[in-house]
């Protein structure tokens, strides 16, 4: 994390661009991460039996995402759109890897 201005404090737009982009280059970083962790579960889903598309653990992931969303102050429902995209895309990936059966966990 870098030391940014609170954002009350940006007085151009060239410096609250500035400060965005640092954050993109952040988040890129850490997207990146969880991807590779994403790419290492149609091995693990396959060997457990585990489905590609797990309901009830969508759900659990939206439910903290929604959670830690309202704690962090940003809107929820941002948040879980975010989100549902990279678990719908996740999914897909590894329906090719997998296919489309297991159980839901």
């Amino acid at each position: 994390m870098t030391n940014r201005p609170a954002p009350g404090s940006v007085q151009s737009m060239a410096e609250l661009r500035s400060c965005i982009d640092e954050i993109d280059e952040e988040l890129l970083v850490l997207l990146a991460e969880r991807q590779r962790y994403t790419d290492r579960a149609p091995e693990l889903k396959a060997r457990e039996g585990i489905a590609a598309a797990a309901p009830s653990r969508v759900r659990q992931v939206l439910d903290h995402v929604r959670a830690r969303a309202d704690a962090a102050g940003m809107d929820a429902d941002l948040a879980e759109s975010m989100w549902r995209i990279m678990i719908e895309t996740v999914i897909a990936r590894e329906e090719r890897v997998i296919g489309k059966e297991g159980k839901d966990g």
